[in-house]
């Protein structure tokens, strides 16, 4: 038995005037799209900020503000933000998200400066990273001194990439109790304000020895002590503690 061919299927022709009013109507759809995206419907009226610290806080939200007039929750333009902010080297990033109808949300993302780069009369603030901040204070920041005036926008010189990447690990609490620090013979060193020193060997694992020496720190048997070594932070050592006088002891404790 035969089985009947199939027929072609046949091509389906819209008249050109369907096409032409189809077109109109997708164009339309399209502008009124862009309309919309860039009307008062959607304009960026209130503008939230977060992120910004220092000195120089003010003036930044002021540019945010500046460079959101004319925004829309739907048109969202970050670059623009981003241009107003540059002129800041303590700006790391900045986010920018619009939120429907008219609220706009700026998180500016801060470099911490930790210490401040010494050569011949000048400081100049450093982040952890190595970025250099001309515009920022070096009030309270540790002296690193450096073989001359950094170029560019970043540090270069290894021993004071060293001692920056120590400070940066830090815990905030221990960072500004720091007064000197060096690094001699390649071996890191810190000396806390009114505390002892802190010797952590390499430049490495430095977060764990600081959590070992903040550790240290805490533990009431370490008072006095001249230095705390954490150069293996699973055995920190405190030295130079006074020597305990039994005598002493026994007095305080028939005074008790």
């Amino acid at each position: 038995m035969r089985t009947a061919a199939p027929r072609p299927l046949r091509r389906l022709r819209l008249p050109r005037r369907a096409v032409a009013l189809g077109a109109l109507a997708l164009a339309a759809l399209l502008a009124l799209g862009l309309w919309v995206r860039h009307s008062p419907l959607v304009a960026a009226t209130r503008v939230e900020i977060s992120g910004t610290s220092g000195p120089q806080s003010a003036a930044m939200r002021a540019a945010i503000r500046d460079a959101a007039q004319g925004m829309s929750t739907l048109a969202v333009d970050p670059g623009r933000i981003a241009s107003a902010l540059r002129r800041w080297s303590i700006v790391r990033d900045v986010e920018v998200h619009g939120h429907f109808p008219h609220t706009l949300t700026v998180r500016v993302d801060q470099h911490v400066p930790v210490a401040a780069l010494t050569f011949a009369d000048e400081r100049e603030a450093v982040a952890s990273d190595g970025t250099l901040l001309p515009d920022v204070s070096t009030r309270g920041l540790p002296a690193i001194p450096v073989d001359g005036a950094p170029g560019g926008k970043r540090l270069t010189e290894r021993r004071a990439l060293r001692i920056v990447a120590l400070l940066g690990a830090a815990p905030t609490a221990l960072r500004r109790h720091v007064d000197a620090v060096g690094a001699p013979g390649g071996e890191l060193t810190v000396t806390l304000a009114r505390g002892p020193k802190l010797y952590f060997g390499p430049a490495t694992r430095l977060r764990a020895k600081w959590i070992s020496a903040a550790t240290v720190l805490a533990d009431r048997s370490s008072r006095g002590a001249r230095y705390i070594d954490v150069r293996v932070p699973e055995r920190p050592a405190a030295g130079g503690l006074e020597p305990i006088n039994p005598q002493a002891e026994v007095e305080s404790l028939d005074q008790g």
